[in-house]
């Protein structure tokens, strides 16, 4: 499995654009916001609010971020289906609240 699902998935809602990422890899947008990115179809990096960060790498579903663990991103490495379905379910919440937000 790869970030192959994860990108169509995102692709299909409303208003989610990609572009190349600063850093290499595709970075998914709402609105010009990022909601996330991928690097190599294996690796899905995405800025959470503490609390959510913590919570999400509590429940097993994200790692602290592989370059800044200390920081409000968390990465999702794309081993296996799970991997790609935790990674579409973070999204789709920081997605939600974005469109809530009017970001």
């Amino acid at each position: 499995m790869s970030g192959t699902g994860l990108t169509e998935e995102l692709l299909t809602w409303d208003g989610v654009t990609t572009c190349p990422h600063r850093f290499g890899g595709v970075e998914f947008r709402w609105n010009g916001k990022e909601i996330g990115h991928l690097h190599d179809d294996r690796l899905f990096d995405i800025l959470l609010p503490k609390p959510e960060r913590d919570r999400r790498i509590e429940e097993g579903k994200a790692k602290p971020h592989h370059i800044f663990p200390d920081s409000g991103w968390v990465s999702v490495y794309l081993n296996d289906e799970q991997d790609v379905a935790n990674a579409i379910e973070i999204a789709r919440a920081k997605y939600d609240q974005m469109i809530l937000r009017g970001m």
